[in-house]
């Protein structure tokens, strides 16, 4: 039975080994010992980069995270999940899901990776300022976000807000051409329908050119 313990344990150090930082994977590991939760790794969704559920039926909590994930984002995405476990457990539903109570939890976990050996300095500082006051994903700090992205394997998509008024683009396998900014999001013309969409500037898109769309 001891023996069988200890293979599992090494199984899932080599899955966070892959996944998250090198100098974060134990401690990724020891978290998911102490608080004793389903670990499931997802293919890509693009509305979330992880999630947390608690299942009554089954009184067990899963949290997943999407395997597309670079490292630092996939690392930010997982303590962010484990501070909503941890919220859970101590408040039930009876507090917002992103409120101070979440807060004081997600800095609480970040804390001990919260160094050079785990982040690049640049990266840090912004993690450091973004753990301020923390919203309720990455993606909603767009400067978080975007350096985050700059960590992501290079391919040929790039952020929506880089490109400019006119500029044609692939969007869900549907083409777009570039309005104008709208605050947060950006105003789109879908061409082939000739309807207008407001899309998040952080959104992944490949640039076009007209003859293409």
């Amino acid at each position: 039975m001891i023996k069988k313990r200890h293979h599992v344990k090494k199984n899932y150090l080599s899955v966070f080994e892959r996944f998250v930082p090198l100098e974060a994977a134990q401690y990724c590991l020891t978290l998911y010992h102490h608080y004793g939760f389903e670990f499931k790794i997802k293919k890509s969704r693009r509305t979330k980069f992880g999630d947390y559920r608690f299942e009554p039926t089954q009184q067990k909590h899963v949290i997943t995270i999407n395997n597309d994930l670079n490292h630092y984002a996939f690392l930010i995405t997982y303590l962010h999940e484990v501070a909503h476990l941890l919220t859970y457990k101590k408040h039930k539903n009876e507090v917002k899901p992103h409120g101070q109570e979440w807060k004081n939890a997600f800095k609480m976990v970040s804390l001990p990776v919260l160094n050079t050996q785990v982040f690049p300095e640049l990266l840090l500082k912004k993690l450091a300022h973004y753990l301020r006051s923390p919203k309720a994903s990455s993606c909603s700090d767009p400067n978080l976000h975007a350096l985050l992205k700059q960590y992501d394997i290079p391919d040929d998509t790039c952020l929506l807000k880089t490109l400019k008024v006119g500029d044609q683009f692939l969007f869900n396998n549907s083409s777009y051409k570039f309005l104008e900014f709208k605050r947060t999001r950006i105003l789109c013309l879908r061409i082939t329908s000739g309807k207008k969409y407001l899309i998040s500037q952080i959104t992944s898109v490949k640039k076009i050119s007209p003859s293409n769309g």
